[in-house]
């Protein structure tokens, strides 16, 4: 191989190169010796490339950029444990249907199987977490692993793709084409007709439909079809916490009835139990295990989605639509004619009307440590249609899916699969950088604000602003209340003090500690107008969380 450390011809521009045409606009990662090539590169390209603190992290806010645009996010990280850095990042994104690409450094190729510093298999470890793992052993292998790898993370069920960088083939001269049609996507199209007849005669026959709208139906590009199919049917729909939420109703008229996720005693779940009939669209397993909501009941599934329905005892469709969500849905939109109980919508009337009256609750609850429900309530009244929201997992996390509501399409993000902690921040760094200008609103526990909490540095110095708001119990709360349901007691879940306000100052942002319930309106209002970003830091009470586990208590211990 030709060596030579700024050759503009090297793989590294050529993959940098390749990025560009694809349309990427920022790169986020670490650099090391390595991948130091590909940081060159990228010095020189149109794309903005973002240090982070951690890769995980560059991981997180790549998969951030991947949801809402539908194209690949990327992170870059050198060998060895930059790269195994990764991986919670990676699982996370590919577990939640997010378009990432990583590109991780590695030692020479006459070295791989040397003991010498940072030699790592990383294609073997990043097999389990992603949808494509890959080295690219030769120059001229650049362009077709790049445009394969692209393809792969962008099609059917949207994931991460993993390419191991060998130092010397990205400074070795790219044979190939940079400007060849690498990555592009090709067009689906609908369900097969044969399908579509079938679902469309079991929803007619059916008096008690429902829909389940999954992760994969939150999508921008399926917004229209989604609208136009419920305003034609009329048929009512529940959503996953990451799915398509009320913005839907509201577009169209269509009857929502709340969110499903993680225990079965929320009002969509009792809905659910009486349905004769489940359309799921765009559902994964992994947001809300059928084994907890579709056990024991006899009736007809049809799974409308990207990709065959992974098989469950459970879960094990009697129609599949496969294709283009969008498309399949047009077509149903096209010949959909049902003949619903106007009792079976008056009860998911009721179920919405349910969830409703349990957030106005929160108006007049004025205890110190805050109240979960004051809080969601005084957070909801903050996101504007034009508020981009992040949540980070905890108790936080159930109380603000179940009682929150999203005006758009992805107008947040959650993350529903492996329920990381941490995501919350650095999404809110990728939401302010990909919408410039637009309300950012982030949240998170104590405990797992502290897992990524460096990147307010990142924030600072690449002008992204947000406002992120810590819900504090000196605790890891979600764990604790399920422990106490389990077995009486709780373990493992103390966490100590800190000072958050003193914490944003030191990184040269601006910080709260609210005082009592009737601030937290005032700190909001002067918080969004912060030039940079923004911490309050609210002590929360959970002993409401008794709540969340109602009516669920007893099962959930067995």
């Amino acid at each position: 191989m030709t060596i030579e450390p700024n050759n503009p011809k090297n793989c590294a521009n050529a993959i940098v190169k390749i990025l560009e045409n694809h349309g990427v606009t920022h790169v986020f990662g670490i650099p090391g010796a390595k991948i130091d090539s590909l940081f060159i590169a990228l010095k020189h390209s149109k794309i903005k490339v973002v240090i982070c603190r951690h890769e995980q992290n560059a991981a997180f806010m790549a998969a951030a950029f991947g949801r809402l645009t539908g194209k690949i996010g990327v992170c870059i990280a050198t060998s060895g444990p930059g790269v195994t850095n990764l991986t919670t990042g990676l699982a996370t994104a590919t577990s939640e249907g997010d378009p990432v690409l990583a590109i991780g450094g590695e030692v020479p190729v006459d070295e791989r199987l040397k003991k010498t510093h940072q030699s790592l298999d990383s294609t073997s470890l990043m097999k389990s977490v992603t949808k494509l793992s890959e080295e690219i052993v030769t120059p001229d292998q650049v362009g077709e692993l790049m445009g394969n790898a692209i393809r792969v993370a962008e099609s059917g069920r949207r994931g991460a793709v993993f390419l191991s960088l060998p130092r010397d083939v990205s400074l070795a001269d790219y044979p190939g084409d940079v400007n060849a049609t690498w990555g592009k996507k090709l067009p689906m199209g609908s369900a097969a007709k044969s399908s579509i007849d079938e679902a469309l005669n079991t929803l007619k026959a059916s008096k008690r439909p429902i829909a389940i709208l999954g992760m994969q139906s939150s999508s921008q590009d399926t917004s229209n079809a989604l609208i136009n199919f419920f305003k034609k049917s009329g048929i009512p729909y529940v959503s996953t916490f990451q799915g398509a939420g009320g913005w839907v109703a509201t577009a169209c008229g269509a009857t929502y009835a709340g969110r499903i996720g993680l225990f079965r005693n929320q009002p969509a779940d009792k809905l659910l139990d009486q349905a004769d009939a489940i359309l799921a669209i765009g559902y994964d397993p992994i947001e809300y295990d059928p084994s907890i909501w579709n056990t024991n009941l006899d009736r007809p599934v049809i799974c409308l989605d990207s990709i065959p329905a992974y098989q469950d005892n459970a879960f094990l469709p009697s129609t599949g639509l496969i294709g283009d969500i969008g498309e399949s849905l047009d077509a149903l939109t096209a010949g959909i004619t049902t003949q619903i109980d106007p009792a079976f919508i008056s009860a998911a009337k009721a179920a919405i009307k349910e969830v409703s009256d349990t957030l106005g609750e929160g108006k007049s609850m004025n205890k110190f440590p805050v109240e979960p429900l004051r809080l969601v309530y005084e957070l909801q009244k903050q996101m504007t249609p034009g508020t981009h929201v992040s949540f980070d997992v905890g108790s936080n996390y159930i109380w603000m899916n179940r009682y929150s509501a999203a005006d758009n399409a992805r107008n947040f993000l959650v993350s529903n699969g492996q329920q990381t902690l941490g995501v919350a921040l650095p999404w809110a760094i990728a939401m302010s950088l990909l919408y410039p200008g637009e309300r950012v609103l982030s949240t998170s526990g104590d405990g797992g604000f502290l897992f990524t909490a460096t990147e307010l540095e990142t924030a600072v110095r690449v002008g992204a602003k947000f406002v992120h708001v810590i819900w504090d119990s000196h605790s890891y709360d979600m764990v604790g209340f399920q422990e106490q349901a389990r077995y009486g007691e709780t373990a493992g879940i103390t966490l100590g003090h800190y000072d958050p306000v003193k914490f944003a100052e030191s990184f040269g942002c601006k910080g709260y500690s609210v005082k009592s319930a009737d601030e937290l309106p005032g700190i909001f209002e002067e918080a969004f107008k912060s030039e940079v970003p923004v911490l309050i830091h609210v002590p929360v009470d959970y002993s409401l969380n008794e709540r969340l586990m109602q009516d669920v208590v007893q099962s959930f211990v067995n």
